[in-house]
């Protein structure tokens, strides 16, 4: 059964120490994991943000956000290719074909995911703790970091579901990385490679090692934000 060997031969793929392997996932878990992690900078402050706040074209920006969310990867993967190719306008940074360049379409394509999730969760924050914070005499930042942790659980969800956004994108890192060997190729343009290939066992294997990676990193994500809950009742 192709789905058993399949697993049998991702087991094998991960204690060969193949330079072939490691490096893979390596590599994919460092732009995931930066883009992730600048995806989260940026979205928390600005999902804060619309979280508590009332001003004019805050619906259309949600609505931006909401369709953000959405956004095809490829499309994604287009914009940024054509803005760092050679005839783009900083095409002379020569990030083309590079890990930096995976890293923006990724963080284009996990910030608006915790942007809106983060929304979510500062909105559902009642008032009454602002006011209650503000009569205590806190600062701006000191109410801020309140709500925060009154919806901290939100937001670990919030940068779970970034991850989850990135980890498992092939479109965009294909045409701004080109998927090339020992350089750029990551674990989902293995699987593709594969499957283009036609070797479709080795492409369930590394599927089935995404899968895996992706289920490990997740569940820390998961207890942390279990352990938050526990910690605030």
């Amino acid at each position: 059964m192709i789905f058993w060997t399949s697993f049998l031969a991702a087991i094998r793929l991960l204690v060969s120490g193949s330079p072939e392997v490691w490096p893979v996932i390596w590599l994919s878990l460092q732009v995931s994991g930066i883009a992730t992690l600048i995806a989260t900078v940026i979205g928390v402050p600005l999902g804060y943000l619309l979280g508590v706040s009332r001003f004019g074209g805050r619906a259309a920006l949600m609505l931006l956000v909401n369709t953000a969310m959405g956004f095809p990867p490829i499309v994604v993967g287009l914009i940024v290719y054509i803005a760092i190719s050679r005839s783009g306008p900083v095409g002379y940074l020569n990030l083309l074909y590079t890990p930096t360049a995976m890293v923006i379409a990724q963080v284009i394509i996990g910030a608006p995911l915790v942007i809106g999730v983060t929304t979510a969760s500062v909105a559902g924050v009642s008032r009454d703790i602002r006011l209650q914070v503000r009569a205590l005499g806190a600062s701006r930042m000191q109410e801020t970091m309140a709500v925060l942790a009154e919806s901290r659980t939100g937001v670990m969800a919030a940068v779970i579901a970034g991850f989850g956004g990135v980890i498992s994108e092939v479109g965009a890192v294909m045409l701004v990385g080109g998927n090339i060997e020992g350089r750029t190729r990551v674990m989902t343009t293995s699987i593709w490679f594969w499957t283009q290939y036609g070797d479709f066992g080795r492409a369930l294997a590394w599927a089935i090692i995404l899968i895996g990676i992706a289920l490990v990193v997740n569940a820390v994500l998961t207890i942390s934000q279990n352990a938050s809950v526990v910690y605030e009742t």
